[in-house]
């Protein structure tokens, strides 16, 4: 590894991609944005017409896309997991297990709805661990939240397993897997409730929003209550048949809607790019031994803007990385980035010191709630060594087959050094 050539690194022109979700921004979202204006109408409740509503027409989208019987828009992807939770009854006493490798957001939905947040060892896909999640089942659980990490399927058959016969509520969390499946099925429509998201660094973005689907008609229309404090007193929503309760206001903004829908309609083009993108790259190193490439629980739904591969140490990992960005590769291990990722359970700092917004009354002692869950910071060690282990390197639809060349031949080349 002496030579000048080696010392050359592979890639010297920038790594300039931008978020996969803005960078598509054109002439569609323009004219449905410019078009709310035109028709003066940010409100989606304002006139009986809902053709005339841009959130009504994003419900129908992922209704057709999922095959749900009913999609509600919000105002962000936590706000949909929370009105998940509140529609399938989720509350004070109950337990939700939740990975440990996940959004906060996962977490903090949770205790919004006054329940306690269980967390669980994800496995080398990085996704829920199914063994795991048995062993966490209590007198108290009531719901689980399978997260489908980094655009990867979680593995839905076994979780549904576990949930059907130990009588547990799936609400899947679609947040960074918009536009994936699982055996041919569309994630989200999978569990009880599938919640989606579309902040910016998601793969299609309104900046802010999300969405729920399923099809269950009373978590629908308890759902539809918990996200507009006024919701049954609206003329267009007298069909809805439950009891009023206070709610929030989680309602999304026509003018989020129109961003939404339009960058909703690129999905399939955009996953199909990305799939051709990381499998031709994943052929062109599956026969490494330094590396072994994450499992994807079914490779033709992984969403794939996301190469992950394990070394067999986390020293090694740190090594490896090091070298391959001086081979011109921006790549980190997932553990290392110089802050505290909360997509790591350790990094939940209110969630491991059971901190509430109120000291006298949170979800882990009022006195609905039995149970009594710990947390502490070494307690996934199997997540924190994948994690420690792992390196990603993040994928965009619009690299070419010579910025593909680039990340094999600089991955190739790290491994021989190693």
């Amino acid at each position: 590894m002496n030579s000048e050539t080696d010392h050359q690194p592979v890639r010297t022109k920038p790594w300039g991609f931008g978020m996969h979700s803005s960078e598509e921004f054109g002439e569609e979202e323009k004219a449905l944005v410019l078009g709310v204006l035109d028709k003066k109408r940010v409100f989606r409740f304002l006139g009986s017409d809902k053709e005339q509503s841009e959130a009504f027409r994003l419900e129908r989208l992922y209704r057709e896309r999922t095959g749900a019987k009913h999609a509600l828009a919000v105002n962000a992807g936590t706000s949909a997991l929370v009105s998940a939770l509140i529609g399938a009854g989720v509350g004070p006493g109950d337990e939700v297990i939740v990975p440990a490798y996940t959004y906060i957001a996962t977490a903090a939905a949770v205790l919004l709805a006054r329940a306690v947040p269980v967390i669980v060892e994800v496995d080398d896909s990085l996704t829920m661990d199914p063994v795991a999640l048995e062993a966490a089942i209590t007198p108290y659980t009531k719901a689980v939240i399978p997260v489908h990490m980094r655009g990867v399927p979680c593995r839905m058959d076994e979780i549904m397993e576990i949930a059907g016969r130990r009588g547990l509520v799936v609400i899947e969390d679609v947040a960074q897997a918009n536009g994936g499946s699982y055996k041919g099925r569309a994630l989200g429509s999978i569990g009880r409730a599938g919640c989606f998201s579309f902040q910016q660094y998601k793969l299609v973005t309104a900046g802010e929003g999300g969405l729920v689907v399923t099809n269950d008609d009373t978590l629908h229309e308890r759902a539809s209550i918990y996200h507009d404090s006024a919701f049954v007193y609206w003329g267009m929503n007298a069909q809805n048949k439950q009891p009023a309760f206070p709610g929030e206001n989680y309602r999304m903004s026509e003018l989020h809607a129109a961003l939404a829908l339009a960058q909703s309609g690129r999905i399939d083009a955009i996953v199909s790019r990305l799939r051709h993108i990381k499998s031709s790259i994943t052929a062109a190193i599956g026969d490494l031994p330094q590396i072994r490439l994450q499992p994807i629980p079914d490779p033709q739904g992984d969403v794939s803007y996301s190469l992950v591969f394990y070394l067999p140490t986390a020293e090694l990992a740190r090594r490896f990385a090091q070298r391959l960005a001086r081979e011109g590769i921006p790549n980190g291990t997932i553990d290392n980035n110089g802050f505290a990722d909360r997509h790591i359970y350790k990094n939940w700092t209110y969630v491991m010191e059971k901190r509430g917004a109120s000291e006298r009354d949170t979800p882990w002692n009022c006195a609905s709630y039995k149970g009594n869950v710990e947390y502490s910071q070494d307690m996934c060690p199997k997540t924190l060594d994948w994690l420690g282990r792992a390196i990603a390197i993040g994928l965009h639809q619009h690299m070419t087959d010579e910025d593909c060349d680039d990340v094999i031949r600089a991955i190739r080349k790290t491994a021989a050094a190693f």
